[in-house]
């Protein structure tokens, strides 16, 4: 590959809903500049951008790919992203690093979850140009009329297509182009070739009409060409050339192509177009980021000249060559065997080896220029978010913006001694995927693993048993509820025991009484005169600490009430620090029980975005999960329903609401607050941790 300056690098994320064809289209994209001899297929799992063993046997992309290829002279480094919603944080990593985003809709289901999260992504979080690409218009029952009315009242009138599809379904093979008046019919035999004809009666009429609504749309979107435009009505194709590039820059111009990759149709004029028309990154005049260590804001030109910048993005683990660090050169340039600062981690990195990547394939770089796109290998202490730069100019970059965790599971090791290997794959794991984590729950006494969904979880615990040798067990967490009580109680218990020289004597008198949910435990002595000496108090405290997390009625951490050590009595010789500590303990667990004691249990917050033909079902599952619907939103072609939902009964949501909706639904979930447990459940918990005492101790 030659080099290329900054002003011919297009950096493009390919990002969409599940199965709507992107692994395909960058195939055919790959085969168009020459870089196969033949299209592969996910069916043959010999696709250039899934590569793992994962995706082969899945038949789906899990790992974004980094692809490079050269057309009309410039370098188009794309970022194949997976459309599944539990791999959306490779979506928004790629997201991160690319200069604007091609959102890939399908010709037969239109617009989709995927396509919703998408979009939101680059208007909200990343503010990237955007253009949309629809696939499939070689299905039978494509439907172009309905994908682009819902592609304009969901977008708006900016979006206008360049291509539209003449014979869309079975034998699809012409295209007319809306920027040239043209009519492109494409040969049959999967080259990408055609031939040009101008187009007729409706199409000729239809061309034309759209023609000028695109003039219009550029027109305004330069004061320039606007006055040109009101003044000839029309704009000469040079000005419509450089009017396309400036709008679509600024979003006001969001182009529709229409595809078949499988058989590539259409995907040549598309590339032709990216090439000449599409933001570069030398478009992008300045990075912003932060000083180091502090939140002052500071900008580097990207110019090659500046100091050296860059960006991780990605981090791989390949077994055959080791750890793999993907990133973004953002000014200046990174060479092979330079000394870099991880401002994050406070280290320098030398770049002993960096490559262009080409899916699997690796070809090595001396440097990579300011908008390039590359990897380095086995760098010791970078992950991913990090920034590399040079000492001299240092800037920290902003983050990736990574989706929240959905779900929860606890693990623990098949195989004894294995906690060791389990905690280090675990955090190198995390390392690689911010949107995987995992803690010790000491309220629970489980390790719990956090992540997207169990298509996320099976394939961290491949990745576990593949690099690390470990085997874990996956299963739904403890539920963390809640013990407290509903009244007062007060109680007196003497500890006293007697075995030969000194003995053990403490009796405690206590009282304890509700408080406010969420004030937690209040400890409080209200000792008058001699009976105890006051040195004991700090010991009968800690009796009730341990009673409180231990739990009395369930094991369950108690909570949210008032405590008071009134009275008791000592011993001159026999009363000690741990007398006082087990008197303090069973004083409190018999106020407790006496306090007419009840179980809390946590409530989260769900938020489901379905489609509206999944409503019934959906609001169906949720009260069989004994949730509270609080309220119903619409947006566009989809609901946003809102719900209360007991912890206890959302270990399988992310199953559940994919077979309702067929793939096309997502959540989120978040704490909200603790509140009763119905009885009839209550006896369930209580019943169930009194077996598993009675087992343990067996």
């Amino acid at each position: 590959m030659k080099d290329y300056s900054t002003k011919n690098i297009i950096n493009f994320a390919l990002i969409g809903h599940s199965t709507t064809g992107k692994t395909t289209l960058i195939e055919a994209m790959v085969y168009n500049a020459g870089l196969i001899q033949r299209m592969g297929t996910i069916e043959d799992g010999s696709t250039v951008s899934d590569y793992h063993d994962y995706e082969i046997e899945r038949g789906q992309s899990i790992s974004s790919t980094l692809v490079n290829l050269e057309w009309l002279d410039k370098k188009l480094n794309i970022l194949d992203t997976p459309g599944s919603l539990e791999f959306q944080g490779e979506a928004k990593a790629a997201l991160r690093v690319a200069d604007f985003a091609a959102i890939v809709v399908s010709a037969t289901n239109g617009i989709e979850v995927g396509t919703e999260l998408s979009w939101e992504y680059c208007t909200k979080d990343y503010q990237l140009p955007r253009i949309i690409i629809v696939n499939l218009a070689d299905r039978d029952n494509a439907d172009i009329d309905m994908v682009l009315g819902q592609i304009k009242e969901r977008f708006g009138n900016k979006a206008i297509p360049l291509t539209l599809p003449i014979n869309h379904g079975e034998g699809f093979n012409q295209l007319a182009d809306v920027m040239r008046k043209e009519v492109y019919t494409f040969q049959t035999d999967g080259s990408g070739n055609y031939s040009e004809s101008s187009p007729s009666g409706e199409w000729a009429e239809k061309l034309n009409d759209l023609h000028a609504e695109l003039i219009e749309v550029i027109a305004e979107s330069d004061d320039t060409l606007l006055e040109k435009f009101f003044e000839n009505d029309s704009l000469t194709e040079d000005e419509m050339r450089g009017g396309i590039h400036g709008a679509l820059l600024a979003g006001n111009l969001i182009p529709i192509f229409v595809v078949s990759s499988k058989n590539n149709i259409g995907v040549k004029r598309f590339m032709d177009i990216i090439a000449r028309y599409a933001p570069c990154a030398a478009d992008f005049k300045e990075v912003k980021g932060v000083k180091p260590g502090t939140d002052e804001e500071i900008t580097q030109p990207t110019s090659e000249g500046a100091p050296a910048s860059a960006f991780v993005f990605k981090t791989v683990s390949e077994s055959h060559i080791g750890e793999m660090s993907f990133f973004r050169v953002y000014s200046g340039a990174v060479n092979s065997g330079d000394e870099l600062k991880n401002v994050n981690r406070n280290s320098t990195e030398r770049m002993r080896q960096i490559y262009y990547i080409n899916g699997k394939d690796r070809k090595d770089a001396s440097k990579l220029i300011a908008g390039d796109i590359g990897a380095a290998l086995k760098l010791k202490n970078t992950h991913t978010g990090d920034t590399l730069t040079d000492p001299k100019g240092a800037i920290e970059l902003p983050p990736i913006l990574f989706p929240q965790s959905n779900i929860r599971m606890a693990i623990t090791p098949k195989s004894r001694g294995d906690e060791d290997k389990m905690s280090e794959g675990l955090a190198l794991l995390h390392e690689e995927d911010p949107t995987f984590s995992f803690n010790f729950d000491g309220e629970i006494k489980q390790t719990v693993i956090t992540g997207q969904g169990e298509l996320h979880f099976d394939i961290i615990l491949k990745k576990l048993k593949a690099r690390f040798g470990v085997e874990l067990e996956m299963f739904p967490p403890k539920v963390p509820y809640r013990e407290t009580i509903t009244t007062k109680a007060e109680a007196k218990y003497r500890h006293k025991k007697q075995s030969g020289g000194a003995g053990q004597f403490a009796e405690v008198w206590m009282r304890i009484e509700p408080k406010s949910r969420g004030e937690g435990v209040e400890f409080t002595n209200s000792l008058v005169g001699q009976n105890v000496d006051r040195t004991f108090v700090p010991s009968v405290e800690k009796g009730v600490n341990a009673a409180c997390n231990e739990g009395i009625i369930a094991g369950c951490r108690v909570v949210d009430l008032k405590v008071d050590f009134y009275d008791g009595k000592m011993h001159p010789v026999d009363s000690n620090d741990m007398s006082f500590q087990i008197a303090g303990k069973h004083a409190f667990k018999d106020c407790f029980n006496a306090a007419r004691p009840k179980l809390l249990e946590p409530i989260y917050t769900l938020r489901a975005k379905i489609p509206e033909t999944s409503m019934g079902d959906v609001m169906g599952d949720i009260s069989q999960r004994r949730g509270k619907v609080l309220g119903m939103d619409s947006d566009g072609h989809f609901q946003i329903i809102s719900a209360e939902v007991p912890l206890a009964n959302l270990h399988d949501y992310s199953t559940s609401l994919r077979s309702i909706t067929q793939g096309r639904g997502m959540f989120t979930l978040e704490f909200s607050h603790y509140e009763d447990l119905p009885h009839t459940e209550t006896e369930k918990v209580i019943a169930a941790y009194q077996k598993a005492r009675e087992e343990g101790n067996k």
